[in-house]
Parts: C-alpha cells; structure tokens; sequence
C-alpha cells in the first residue's frame, strides 16, 4: 500500500491544552502504514506531515521520524512558548500578559503579594464591621491578568500541552501549516513567527545555527473581512523568510479551494516543503524549490518592469492565458486599475491603458487570487506588491467602482451639528437621474483606522434626501436596498457585491426598537438593523446602512445636532444587546472621521 514504510515512524501527540507546561503526553510512536496514517482524530496523521517525510525518507534514504503535533482553527500565539515572546519587542504585551499569569515569575508574585495584602486588609476590615453590625465593604477582586491560560485559544496554552512536552527529542527541524485564525492582523504576523520560531529554537538549544522552519503560505480564501486582509497577512508571511534564518516558505494559491479554508490537496503541499528542506538543509542539487520571487520594479516611461528571484527555467503562465491579478497606480490620480502584463525573459512588463504615470503595482493583491504566473517548474509566484503608493484616499485606493461615481457631499464629521453644513456639497449640480447610491465612512482613533464603503440601487431620485436626513429635506426611509455592494477594512464585516440583504435606516427623528417594518433578524425590543421611526420632527435622527442577514450595522451616524456627543461606528457595536451604535456618544473620540455621499449617474 502508498503508507506502508517501516522506516517512517509517526507519533501523534493528543490534543491537549494546560494552564502549565507538561512533561507527558498522550501518544506512541507507531511504524508507518495505511492504518497508522489514518489513525489519531480528525483525518488521522497529518497529511502534509506525512507526505513531507515520505519525500524526505525517499530522496534521502534514510530513516524518518515524525511527530504530529496539530490542531486545526487555533491561533499562533497558543503554539508560543514564554521565551519567544521575550525576544520580540513588539509583543512586549503580550509577554507581560504571560509572565502575569505564570506562577514561577516575579511579576507574578509581585502582583499576587499585593492582591494579598489587599485581601487580608479586606477580611480585616469585614470582620470590624461584622462585631459592628456595619456594612462590610465590598470585596476586592481577583486580577483576572494573574489566571493562567484558561482556554485553548489563550497565548502558552498549546505550547504547555503538546509542545513542551515533546521537547526531550531530538530534533531536525520544524514545518508549520497555520494562519487562516491570525488572519486580519497584517505585519504583526511577522512578530508572531519572530516569537515562536524563536522561541522553539531556544528550547531545543539552536538560537544560533540549525532548526530549519518550513511553512506555507495560506490559500486563498473567501473570508469574509476585507479582500485585502488575507494579502496582508501573506505579506507577512514573506517578509518572514527575510527576518528568520533558515526559514522557507512554499505558495499555495494554486491548489487551493476558495470554498474551503483547508483544501485538500496535502500532497503537493508535502512536497514542496520537502523539496525547501532537500534544498536548504540537505544541499540536494537540481530541484527548484520556490516559485519565482519579486525582486525589483523599475519604472520605464509608461511601463512597469518587474524582475524576480527562483525563476527556475523561465517563466510563463499556468493555464496559457495572458497573465492575470497584476494591478497599477498612476501618480496623479485614480486607484489600482488592472495592468496588462507580458513576460520578457525573467521579467514582466505592466501597462495600463489609464495609467500614465505607473509608480507603484501590487500582484495577488485579493484573498480570492489564484494568479497563473509560475515558473516552468510548475511553483506559482509570491504575492506582492511595490512601489510608493501615492497618499490619497482609502476609497479610491481601494474601490475601483467609485472611480465610476459623482461626489454629492462630502462632510468632516468634526463638524456635525443641528444644521449640517458640508464642506463640498453638489446636490444642486447632478444634473441628471442616477441608478446608484455609495456611502463612504471614514474614521481614525488612536493607530486604527476604519473604513466602509456601501452602495446600492438608487432609492431615491432627489439628491437632497440621500444625505444627512433632516426635516428640511423629506428625507425618512426605513426599507430595504437591493444589489448592495460592501467594501470594508473592518475584519468583521462582511464585503460582497450584489448583496440583496442590505436596509436602510434613514430619518431626522426620534425612533424606537419595534420592528415596525418586520425586517429580517431584527429585535422588536433592542436597537438595531429594524427599528420604529416616529413623526417627522427635528428629534434623535439615524442615518444607518445594514446588512440584516449577516445581523450588521455597516455604519452609523445618529444623534448628529450633538455634535461631539453624536453617536457614529462602523460594525457593530459590540454586545448581543448592541448591534447598532444608538446612545454610544462617541463621536468625539475620533481624531478623524469623514463622510462621502456618491451617485452613479445614468
């Protein structure tokens, strides 16, 4: 049978997290069959794991141990033990929060003495009050940071049940498959594998030489945050094969399934791990091991030229086709536009049509990408992108269909108040019908910054009711949209085009929680995608865009004559009870915060 090597010795360690690190574990180490293989859980025997030893057990000729140490859906940070976070400056954070919760550390003890003191003081005072017949003050409670991991998604917890564990083995090497959980968090992956590459090497005594990490890159996947989280996260993921010695990465996107977050063709993945290790650690001559590699852009008149690394014997495109998934900008206006792209020897040349002026191009950059671009080896080529980007806007960076629409108003929501005054408005000035309305909300607190961008078939043809809603205009609409097309870099909302979910909840005045309007999924007695406006009066007023399937408020403006005090968010709230953004009174802790009202003119 394909399994049976009685060379290859596979253990699986059981799936176990622990507040503490362990010193045993559940598992046996077993000789390679088709009945061992498929033993030990979901799937049996990791997949990649497997056909990653037989490449190497093959090429090699040696025996092969494996150790499957795997649980699918967890995060990065429960893989990481305490000394990885310690050598990584930008998870200070995160290593405090673990030595607060680790017993053997001073800081633990230091808060814990306190805690202490704190209590007996308490207890003191309680039983005074008691021999008194007085109230007993409150008790002070435990600090919820001095816990140890409490659950399996919390930083150390894997790591203490099925990492330490394994660690009196000697071994080779790691290869690591993860990162659809952490995805969302951009560079700050890079950090991550920083720690917990860095942190295994420790225990296993390799800071300085051996230890070889191979992973892969994630597939391309229909998340539901934004379309450019995922290219983020593999930007990381790249740029951690440049900040981790002996460190390899292996591209997916062309055997992956957008419908399944784990595609199941594990073989060619094990493959291309092996041929990185028979490459980098075994020096094996003649095996190509990445696909090709950005290496430079140089601008040349109208064009773009790209040159890359591990071209292999040439490149070309997987399917035949003209090359796809590469985008450029010009330097004066417009957003990424689709380039044309043509091989010369090692390189590839952009154009575009619209573009004049090209300084910058990104190649993949969409979590549903699977570009054919490949060298002739058959390995696809890494996302990327290059270039200054020039500094306009979010919208029209990244929403290639607002290119298509007219600005109505535009309003620095610092501004708000009982009578809005907008810093551009051409309400007066469009001139002609439109079939298509686009809202674009922008907001800056602290570092984060948070943008949505909704449109939908027109619901109306006067362009004075589709702004700030007020008694002065007619404007009151409660009702759905249709066609509603969802652009956002918040993680938790759901992007997608042609949505027929979305309503609106627009008007000057007051309103309650009855679900008047018998929307979807809506409450009848919270505050949220189906609420009751009241007669048509200067009151409370909403100005709010959800989608009521995927029970979200995409974005709010309320209570806007309160100027700082106006309720403004994009998402939900937050809470089960607080789907929508009505009494929250934040507007004023945003340092920016912009709304753009768009038509699509016929």
């Amino acid at each position: 049978a394909a399994a049976n090597y009685p060379n290859i010795r596979l253990i699986k360690v059981g799936k176990k997290w622990t507040p503490e690190p362990q010193k045993d574990m559940e598992g046996t180490w077993k000789i390679c069959t088709p009945t061992t293989v498929a033993e030990g859980g979901w799937h049996g025997f990791s997949a990649c794991g497997f056909f990653f030893g037989r490449e190497l057990h093959k090429a090699l000729n040696v025996p092969v141990g494996l150790i499957d140490a795997s649980w699918g859906g967890t995060c990065i940070q429960t893989w990481t033990p305490p000394e990885g976070f310690a050598t990584v400056p930008a998870l200070k954070k995160d290593y405090e929060r673990v030595q607060m919760g680790d017993p053997r550390t001073a800081l633990h003890k230091q808060v814990l003495g306190q805690t202490l003191k704190q209590a007996e003081e308490w207890l003191a005072a309680a039983k005074t009050a008691m021999n008194e017949s007085k109230l007993v003050p409150v008790m002070p409670t435990y600090p919820q940071e001095l816990l140890a991991p409490q659950q399996v998604q919390n930083a150390t917890a894997l790591y203490n049940g099925m990492i330490h564990p394994i660690c009196p083995f000697a071994l080779q090497g790691a290869i690591w498959y993860q990162g659809e959980f952490n995805n969302g968090e951009g560079m700050l992956y890079a950090e991550r594998m920083k720690a917990l590459v860095g942190g295994w090497r420790q225990l296993w005594s390799a800071q300085d030489k051996g230890f070889p990490f191979y992973f892969v890159q994630i597939a391309p996947y229909k998340y539901g945050a934004s379309p450019f989280a995922e290219p983020e996260l593999w930007e990381a993921q790249a740029t951690a094969t440049k900040v981790i010695r002996d460190c390899g990465m292996t591209v997916i996107s062309d055997i992956g399934n957008l419908s399944d977050i784990h595609p199941a063709n594990k073989q060619d993945v094990g493959k291309r791990l092996a041929a990185l290790a028979l490459v980098n650690t075994y020096g094996k001559k003649g095996i190509v091991s990445s696909g090709p590699v950005f290496k430079d852009m140089k601008i040349d008149g109208v064009k773009l030229r790209i040159s890359f690394d591990h071209t292999g014997s040439g490149l070309t495109s997987r399917d035949g086709k003209p090359l796809d998934w590469f985008e450029v900008i010009d330097a004066d206006e417009g957003g990424f536009v689709k380039a044309d792209a043509l091989i010369d020897g090692q390189t590839v040349i952009l154009s575009a049509a619209a573009v004049k002026k090209p300084v910058a191009m990104r190649f993949a950059w969409h979590q549903l990408a699977e570009p054919n671009l490949m060298n002739k080896e058959g390995l696809p080529a890494w996302p990327f992108r290059a270039g200054d980007v020039p500094k306009r806007d979010w919208m029209s960076i990244n929403v290639p269909e607002a290119n298509e629409y007219k600005l109505v108003y535009d309003l620095d929501l610092a501004k708000l108040g009982h009578d809005i005054k907008y810093d551009i408005d051409n309400h007066a000035n469009v001139g002609q019908s439109f079939d298509r309305i686009a809202y674009c909300l922008e907001l800056q607190q602290g570092e984060e910054s948070k943008c949505v961008y909704v449109s939908m078939d027109a619901f109306t043809q006067d362009p004075a009711k589709i702004g700030i809603p007020s008694i002065q205009s007619g404007a009151k609409f409660q009702q759905n949209v249709k066609n509603m097309n969802v652009f956002s870099n918040v993680k938790e909302i759901k992007n997608g085009a042609g949505l027929q979910s979305g309503n609106i909840e627009f008007w000057p005045g007051n309103y309650g929680p009855q679900n008047s309007a018998n929307i979807k999924n809506a409450s009848a007695q919270l505050f949220d995608f189906g609420d009751q406006p009241g007669d048509p009066q200067d009151g409370y007023g909403s100005m709010q865009i959800h989608n009521h399937d995927a029970k979200q408020t995409l974005m709010a403006i309320n209570h806007w004559a309160a100027g700082a005090g106006a309720d403004i968010g994009i998402g939900n709230m937050g809470g089960a009870d607080k789907t929508d953004w009505t009494f929250a009174g934040n507007a004023g802790s945003y340092q920016m915060k912009r709304l753009r009202v768009l038509v699509r003119t016929k």
